[in-house]
């Protein structure tokens, strides 16, 4: 099985230099377009095996194992070096599985890129290429490596395929959008950076890998001064306030399929950083900041709430939800205990699935209205049965109903920020969730019910691969929400744990 690991890293890249190969000319826009359904298909088939195949009952943490080294004896080295470790735990298990299910989605909805599409894919799974290898890395070199590739993609596919937003009096163009994301994410990153080789040289253990680096006991002062640039480094990624304000714009700006990894499985590596490598190895520093963490937490959920409330544009609306609900993650760490934080980690598979297939609904009805602004819809679940009844599940796995996914883990973490004694927090966050039941309904009543304005009488139901995709999305977001347990029980045990996280 750790080969499977592996294969789920490199992968993407060997399907990359397949497209690089396939002739641009007819039939290769063709070829590409199914050779990317048959990879992602594949990823997505081994990220279910790997989710299916972790043991939690007795388990003893990490699965799968795989060490290759790298780089040995180099100066400050001395005998351990870099090592290529990849193992999987109980929280990278559903998140390995959601970016497979993402991703296989995700190509049926990019279907019509016609603009050179091979280059378009060649990108995208760069990205999914990356987004692997952070959650299976065991060796922070490696984890910081991985962050990278699945970042700096974004600003091509942006600026080349992305869609530029004319509001009257401004316009943000795709470009803006792309290099406001770019240089927030690498000013996180700067931060990551000085906190990993501060980390190296004070654990002085000549290694990155991060079972080593748990093991040992920093200082308390180190741990408070340099747990910050890890949660902040991170937290830009996570769309943390007040670092949140490229994540709107990034995803208005991007093609749906990227819309669709961006919110699914990108925002969730900078909370599984926070928890990966910060409170891991700093549970002081964790300790210390944590109600800090829990402020910027419940800031970021009121405020993507009231914020997408204001919105009409489908996109930003959900841009915003997207803050919001990270900002839930947020505050399941920030609760530093096992119900919270198993709710954070439910919050990020549940987000993601439910954001992609949000994403997926808006895509299908601008690619024909070419508008995204729900006041000048009405009706349209007259015209596109279906697709309503996507966005109807979609919004109310959102607004936390129980059954679906959202409520799973939403539940979890108010009752995890509740017993962490964080009561103030626990009433923010459900006036939060009253605030999105507020705006998903106000949307659904405007958008897709009462009166069908005639304008719209062209409109088509969605393409039957954008269907296809919206239904197995709802499948893993019915799954957790109707039987949770696997989910739970996989989390549960590698959460116990993490140093400093309590009952």
């Amino acid at each position: 099985m750790e080969y499977v690991l592996l294969a789920l890293v490199v992968l993407p890249l060997v399907s990359a230099v397949v497209f690089m190969l396939i002739p641009s000319e007819y039939p290769g826009p063709q070829l590409t377009r199914y050779f990317a359904m048959l990879s992602s298909g594949a990823m997505f088939a081994m990220s279910l095996l790997v989710f299916i195949a972790y043991e939690y009952n007795g388990g003893r943490g990490l699965r799968f194992d795989l060490q290759w080294d790298w780089l040995e004896n180099v100066g400050l080295l001395r005998d351990n070096g870099i090592t290529l470790h990849l193992a999987v735990d109980g929280i990278a298990a559903p998140l390995v599985l959601l970016t497979g299910l993402v991703i296989f989605a995700a190509v049926f909805v990019s279907w019509n890129i016609v603009y050179r599409n091979k280059d378009f894919f060649v990108l995208l799974f760069v990205l999914v290429s990356g987004v692997f290898g952070v959650f299976v890395s065991q060796d922070l070199f490696f984890l910081f490596f991985f962050y990278e590739v699945a970042v700096l993609p974004m600003y091509l596919l942006i600026a080349i395929w992305g869609a530029s937003s004319d509001f009257g009096t401004f316009v943000r163009t795709k470009e803006y959008g792309a290099m406001k994301l770019v240089l927030y994410l690498v000013a996180g990153s700067v931060l990551i950076f000085v906190a990993i080789f501060a980390t190296f040289v004070e654990a002085d253990k000549g290694t990155f890998d991060l079972p080593v680096l748990g093991s040992v006991a920093y200082g308390e002062s180190f741990q408070k001064t340099f747990f910050p640039f890890y949660m902040i480094g991170f937290g830009v990624l996570a769309g943390m306030w007040p670092f949140h304000t490229w994540s709107p714009d990034g995803h208005v700006a991007a093609p749906t399929g990227v819309s669709m990894l961006h919110a699914g499985v990108l925002m969730k590596l900078g909370a599984f950083g926070i928890l990966r490598v910060g409170m891991t190895l700093f549970p002081a520093g964790a300790d210390f900041w944590a109600p800090v963490l829990m402020v910027l937490g419940v800031t970021g959920a009121l405020y993507g709430a009231v914020s997408a409330l204001a919105q009409t544009d489908l996109k930003y609306m959900v841009g915003y939800s997207s803050v919001s609900h990270m900002g839930y993650v947020l505050m399941g760490l920030a609760a530093a205990n096992t119900i919270g934080v198993n709710g954070a980690v439910l919050q990020m598979f549940a987000h993601g699935a439910m954001t992609a297939l949000m994403f997926t609904s808006v895509g299908a009805v601008y690619d024909q209205a070419h508008v995204r602004d729900m006041t000048i819809f009405g009706g349209l679940a007259k015209r596109m049965p279906r697709h309503a009844a996507f966005w109807t599940v979609a919004g109310l796995s959102s607004l936390g109903l129980p059954g679906l996914a959202g409520f799973v883990a939403e539940f979890h973490i108010f009752v995890g920020v509740f017993r962490a004694g964080y009561w103030w927090a626990g009433g923010l966050g459900i006036l939060a969730a009253a605030i999105t039941a507020t705006y998903i309904l106000r949307m659904l009543a405007r958008a897709y019910f009462g009166p069908f304005n005639e304008r719209w009488e062209g409109l088509k139901e969605m393409r039957l691969g954008e269907q296809f995709a919206a239904a197995l999305l709802i499948v893993f977001i019915a799954f957790m929400g109707l039987w949770p347990a696997p989910f739970i029980d996989r989390i549960s045990d590698s959460v116990q744990r993490i140093p400093g996280i309590g009952s």
